[in-house]
């Protein structure tokens, strides 16, 4: 298991939810964190909790469907000097239920990409040459299993092509020490999953953070959060790595 403490990881959308959960957890290995959300205002009680850690951090603003701010966000780290280690593409947007699915206009899908799909692919992109080139890295991106739902289809056509762009990444890096996977943290009742989801957002916690630990060097895993439900982290990472990579 990956010990984090002193490394750098980037959290997108960490202002709330699992965003939220996910930057208490990894500050609370003693891992320095950059949040980020469209506001650094939205981020100022997250980052008081993780600092309560002792670990450093400091927010950074975009809104992901904008290049122009994804790129001068992305500016604003490097211009800071932070090596990022681990990535956590958590941020993402779901589109109206649309029962009349007929109806659903191209501004959703044109959206969801952007956000769900274009910024955490520009986002790994941007770092990962700088893992490869220090020999360790970890990108975690958020995936979903909605399924068979054309209500939802901008939402899951953008999931499921961040996927295979994720899987199609990892496999550059097979064998090394930037692992990069996927993780599935299921319905959970956060403000965009709703109060009839089916599981609380404690619940996949450590499922999304085993991406970030695991030391066996295997990458394109796709990991389903609640396999790990009120598992210890230790015990979860050992399970992850018994998982082999999907290609």
């Amino acid at each position: 298991m990956v010990d984090v403490k002193g490394k750098w990881t980037l959290i997108t959308g960490a202002s709330r939810g699992l965003g939220r959960l996910i930057a208490k957890a990894m500050a609370e290995q003693g891992c320095n964190l950059v949040l980020h959300s469209r506001n650094n205002e939205h981020c100022k009680t997250v980052l008081n909790e993780v600092k309560a850690f002792g670990i450093e951090a400091y927010t950074v603003q975009a809104e992901l469907s904008d290049m122009e701010q994804l790129n001068a966000m992305l500016a604003e780290i490097d211009e800071k000097g932070t090596q990022i280690d681990i990535i956590f593409n958590n941020a993402g947007l779901q589109t109206t239920y649309r029962t009349e699915f007929l109806e659903t206009p191209v501004s959703e899908y044109e959206i969801s990409f952007r956000i769900n799909t274009i910024a955490p692919m520009m986002i790994c992109y941007h770092f990962v040459k700088g893992m490869s080139e220090r020999g360790f890295g970890r990108i975690i991106n958020t995936s979903s299993d909605i399924n068979l739902e054309p209500q939802q289809a901008p939402y899951s056509a953008s999931k499921a092509a961040l996927d295979k762009v994720t899987r199609d990444l990892s496999y550059a890096y097979r064998d090394t020490d930037v692992i990069i996977s996927l993780a599935n943290p299921a319905w959970c009742k956060t403000d965009m999953g709703g109060e009839n989801a089916y599981f609380e957002p404690e619940t996949a916690i450590p499922g999304l953070l085993v991406g970030a630990f695991v030391d066996d060097k295997k990458s394109g895993r796709y990991f389903n959060a609640q396999n790990f439900k009120g598992m210890t982290l230790e015990d979860a990472v050992a399970k992850a790595e018994t998982q082999e990579s999907s290609y």
